[in-house]
């Protein structure tokens, strides 16, 4: 490992983003810009449907409040510093050569730049398998294709996910996926033979007369299917792993730099606490929460609730990108808390509640949502006979109704779905819900020794020592999600 400050580093170079207008990606691109003024240049990958548009939905970004540092820094030369380093570039990772049409544009970025930072992917954990397939395993061929035409090429940073490792235990390490690994049968994943059952799919059912939803339920199911005949628990974790399987093969001797953060959550410190967008991961629970519509729920309160938050992930991003440059060989960094700093869901829940309790939020009436202690079903077995005695009996008494009185007809097709939606998303997150594993991160601890041997330690932080979970949790991260995604 030879490492350097990361300011000089960064210098002069031109770096290739993708997924920028996303949470991760954003955050990445925000720090570049303030910590490194002298960086040449910002390729940003956006799907647009011309360079005019593409660029509008980058300056739509950087008007958002993550970038109101570097906006006040700026004053008046904000934009044009930013249309100076930025160049929006039309195109998607799902294609060949990144979808990029503009041969000029192309033979441009093919000269110029020094680093690939792929942050793009579809992270719904039941998405369309064909969708996550093209994008976050084919995505990884063509940013590995594209990278390998670049001139001065340095490295490949691909951001995955600690949870690639599926329903592990135990200590789980940083290691990589060899070719054709699989999680729980014994025969060998042919990710070329799941490119075909995708094609195949969709071949046949248009022609058996699909319609769109049934399409898209059909390939929904696949995916999950597929999952988890291999051992994953689910459509993205899946796609993910077969992603770092072809960079791992494809790389050749070109530097290249797996990250794998677990759930991120809001800033920490940069640019300033407590920055969100969406829901994420543990978000909907804590939401539903303080809401007053979640009052139960299926896991074990003594799991540990690894998380991490996004400018912490970003940090070692720039950090790992750093050290790596000169190396010919994969590293992977896991980026998470269980090995350091663990939280239990518990603790999760107390800090909440404490939160919600001193700042209920407020109803449509105007009046104050009261929380009360949330319940949790340590076992399936009493999870699916409190929802059979709560909901799906009241619902046979309802569809009985219904037949005598059709009024109540509408009332118990949207229950029905209510339920049935409601069963997916414990069917989804049960996994993680009850995970045992521990993510080593023995990489990731040499890289932050050398971080501090630099004295860089304030400026790219990613210690998860130094998070306080319950000063975070109450005061940071809730605070956060409540004005940035439930708007007070």
């Amino acid at each position: 490992m030879e490492f350097v400050n990361p300011l000089q580093f960064l210098k002069d170079k031109t770096i290739l983003v993708t997924g920028a207008t996303g949470f991760l990606g954003k955050v990445f691109v925000e720090k570049i810009l303030r910590i490194q003024p002298n960086v040449k240049k910002l390729y940003l990958l956006v799907r647009a449907a011309d360079a005019k548009s593409a660029m509008k939905r980058i300056l739509d970004e950087v008007e958002k409040d993550l970038f109101n540092v570097l906006r006040d820094k700026l004053g008046a030369n904000f934009k044009s510093f930013v249309l100076e380093k930025v160049v929006a570039v039309v195109g998607d990772v799902s294609e060949v050569n990144l979808g990029v049409k503009d041969s000029k544009l192309m033979e441009e970025m093919y000269k110029e730049i020094d680093l690939v930072v792929n942050s793009a992917a579809t992270t719904d954990f039941d998405e369309r398998y064909d969708f996550a397939f093209n994008i976050n395993t084919m995505g990884a061929l063509n940013i590995m294709s594209f990278a390998k035409n670049c001139i001065k090429i340095n490295m490949v940073l691909h951001v995955s996910t600690a949870y690639v490792c599926g329903e592990g235990s135990g200590l789980i390490p940083e290691k990589p996926f060899y070719n054709g690994e699989t999680l729980k049968c014994t025969c060998r994943l042919e990710i070329t033979e799941e490119k075909k059952l995708i094609e195949e799919k969709l071949n046949q059912l248009p022609a058996q007369g699909a319609a769109k939803n049934e399409l898209t339920s059909t390939m929904k199911e696949l995916g999950i299917q597929r999952a988890r005949f291999y051992g994953w628990p689910n459509t993205y974790v899946f796609t993910k792993a077969m992603g770092e399987m072809i960079l791992g093969k494809y790389s050749d001797n070109l530097p290249l730099v797996i990250i794998r953060p677990s759930m991120i959550t809001s800033t920490f410190a940069e640019p300033f606490p407590g920055w969100i967008e969406g829901l994420r991961t543990i978000d909907g629970p804590i939401a539903g929460y303080g809401k007053g519509t979640l009052k139960f729920l299926l896991a074990n309160p003594k799991v540990i609730c690894d998380m991490m938050p996004v400018d912490m992930v970003v940090n070692s991003m720039i950090t790992a990108m750093t050290a790596n440059t000169r190396q010919s060989s994969q590293m992977i960094y896991q980026v998470g808390s269980s090995m350091r700093n663990p939280i239990k869901f518990t603790n999760v829940h107390k800090f909440a509640r404490q939160y919600f309790v001193e700042n209920p939020l407020i109803d449509k009436a105007g009046k104050p949502i009261r929380v009360s202690k949330c319940t949790f079903f340590k076992t399936s077995a009493s999870f699916y006979t409190y929802m059979r005695i709560r909901y799906v009996m009241p619902l046979k008494v309802l569809k009985l109704i219904s037949v005598f009185d059709k009024k109540y007809k509408d009332v118990c097709i949207g229950h029905g779905k209510k339920i049935k939606f409601a069963m997916r998303l414990v069917d989804l997150y049960k996994p993680y819900m009850f995970f045992k594993g521990i993510f080593d991160d023995t990489n990731s601890q040499k890289l932050r020794m050398e971080v501090g041997k630099s004295g860089l330690v304030d400026a790219f932080n990613f210690d998860p020592k130094s998070i306080d979970w319950e000063d975070y949790i109450i005061n940071t991260h809730i605070v956060g999600l409540v004005k940035y995604v439930l708007k007070g």
